[in-house]
């Protein structure tokens, strides 16, 4: 077999050789040129507006000085986004975050801090708890609005916290994780 091969190329002159290499590549050219006869029969221009618009949603960007670059905040209308909410629902979404966090009255810091009276406390000030720099630099207040801006996607939020957790993407999700979340104070804050 190895013979008659050895025999068949020696016996191949480049002329054949270059009829082959020649189909391949046309082959190729061919494969190629369909897929862009096909995106230019079939072209689809994308709307310029979306077709399904949410109310009560406005986009502003506002820039940081410093190491922090141009951050976009979604401004929200928070007694909405609330009444969407359901203490059941937002009991089972946070089981997610239980792998990290605790929320009980006097309960211990795990991964993450204790959540107990998160609602209404100022950012990176549980005492016993070693915050990162930018949770810490952060420091505002978690209010309902704060708390849905962050539950979004943390890492973006606050830029350079060591919360390695996705988001909520789901408003629903969202709103009752923040109402489960104030049911767990001493003194759960007024809803707007």
């Amino acid at each position: 077999m190895l013979y008659v091969t050895k025999v068949f190329i020696k016996n191949m002159d480049s002329f054949e050789l270059n009829k082959i290499i020649g189909a391949v590549l046309l082959t190729a050219l061919i494969i190629i040129g369909i897929g862009k006869f096909t995106d230019i029969l079939f072209h689809v221009e994308k709307p310029k507006e979306s077709a399904y618009k949410v109310e009560g949603l406005e986009v502003a960007s506002t820039t940081a000085s410093g190491q922090e670059a141009a951050k976009v905040v979604e401004a929200v209308d928070i007694k909405a986004l609330l009444a969407m909410g359901d203490l059941a629902h937002g009991e089972k979404v946070f089981k997610k975050c239980t792998a990290c966090h605790m929320i009980a009255a006097g309960g211990k810091n795990m991964i993450g801090p204790n959540l107990w009276s998160v609602i209404g406390r100022q950012a990176g000030v549980v005492s016993d708890y070693k915050y990162s720099k930018a949770m810490v630099a952060y420091g505002k207040e978690w209010t309902f609005e704060e708390m849905n801006s962050y539950l979004i996607k943390p890492q973006a939020y606050v830029k350079g916290t060591k919360m390695a957790f996705a988001g909520l993407r789901k408003e629903k999700d969202r709103a009752s994780v923040i109402l489960y979340m104030n049911s767990k104070s001493d003194s759960p804050k007024a809803l707007p």
